[in-house]
């Protein structure tokens, strides 16, 4: 699906929606025909992607990561998802009080609540994190339901964010935040060689385990803070960052988690619930409607740039690296590390905003 995603998107008709957009909707229409293994029937090889290959795949992009970019882009970009994180929680308060999800969940209507909240802060860490607070896990049906209508909006919403700013420009024109031309271009020769990707994956092992192993020490320092601060670091020296193909393998990783991304989107499962996949479908989807709709708006009235935007709000639903994939997407490699930042600050946030959520509840 990567391969025939990155044909495509140098077809005419497949340019304007990129590689990123084309892999999720590639997969997620081949895992709904059943032609490949999809979230009702996942795989260790998924979850292999999901747990070693993402994180890996911020660490590579970072290798390329200029400083200067967080002087720039680091302060907005923040800006805005903390604007997004309220949306979020405004979302689903709103959403909540319209369609009234607790008349058909009952009791856990009020942690779903809280989960959605999280996960759409900073991502499935912070779903899983208040689920476990309320051993939401042992429902199996509805929290199957529930991880189901999540990958289904997460999917869609990674599509929406891509042509949003497309659309926008139509209408009104932003003004881009950029730390300099030079960072923009200077990935574009990235030509791998056996040395360096030698080196490069080493060093990216190596990394992973160090992180796996300092978590293990300090639980309360998540593994992909130790392992961003170790990319950041290190494309600081000389010799890093004369490594070439970095940002290659990096972005191909993305592109494999994205890949998961698609092949999650079972229709079917949300489907097979029937009124209780619908009612959590309705929920869900007038939440970020919401979180959409505000993040635009105070957006617009702040820092205007449409691409940083749409960013932002990914960084909120998708996380840190779907956030990655969209900086990729709309050629803002200045954005990348911003967008990091503020996918491990979700991290950190989200959960304390579900079991807030779940509380005013």
């Amino acid at each position: 699906m990567v391969i025939l995603s990155l044909y495509a998107a140098k077809t005419k008709w497949g340019k304007p929606m990129g590689a990123a957009l084309l892999v999720i909707v590639f997969t997620a229409i081949v895992a709904n025909l059943k032609l490949i293994p999809s979230a009702s029937n996942t795989i260790p090889l998924y979850d292999a992607i999901f747990s070693y290959l993402a994180p890996i795949s911020i660490f590579f992009l970072l290798l390329g990561a200029n400083l200067r970019s967080i002087k720039m882009a680091g302060g907005p970009m923040i800006g805005l998802f903390l604007i997004g994180s309220l949306a979020t929680v405004m979302g689903i308060l709103v959403s909540w009080y319209l369609v009234s999800p607790q008349n058909v969940l009952g009791g856990d209507g009020k942690i779903l609540a809280g989960m959605l909240t999280g996960t759409y802060t900073g991502g499935s860490v912070n779903f899983n994190a208040v689920a476990l607070a309320y051993d939401f896990q042992e429902r199996g049906t509805l929290y199957a339901g529930a991880i189901a209508v999540d990958n289904v909006i997460t999917a869609i919403w990674v599509i929406v964010t891509i042509a949003f700013p497309v659309l926008l420009r139509r209408f009104f024109k932003d003004k881009k935040i950029r730390a300099s031309s030079t960072e923009n271009d200077k990935t574009e020769n990235d030509m791998i060689n056996l040395q360096s990707m030698g080196w490069l994956l080493f060093i990216g092992l190596a990394a992973f385990l160090v992180s796996e192993l300092i978590a293990e020490v300090f639980p309360r320092i998540p593994s992909i803070i130790t392992l961003s601060t170790f990319g950041i670091i290190l494309a600081q020296t000389s010799f890093v960052s004369k490594l070439k193909g970095g940002h290659t393998l990096g972005l191909y990783l993305v592109y494999l988690f994205l890949a998961v991304i698609g092949a999650y989107c079972e229709i079917s499962s949300v489907i097979a619930l029937k009124e209780v996949g619908l009612t959590l479908l309705l929920f869900t989807s007038i939440a970020v409607f919401i979180h959409g709709c505000i993040i635009v708006l105070l957006g617009a009235f702040t820092f205007r740039d449409w691409d940083m935007i749409s960013i932002a709000s990914q960084a909120n639903i998708g996380g840190g690296t779907s956030a990655i994939a969209l900086a990729e997407t709309f050629n803002r490699k200045e954005l990348i590390l911003p967008a990091i930042l503020v996918g491990t600050l979700g991290n950190a946030l989200g959960t304390y905003l579900g079991f807030l959520v779940v509380s005013i509840l």
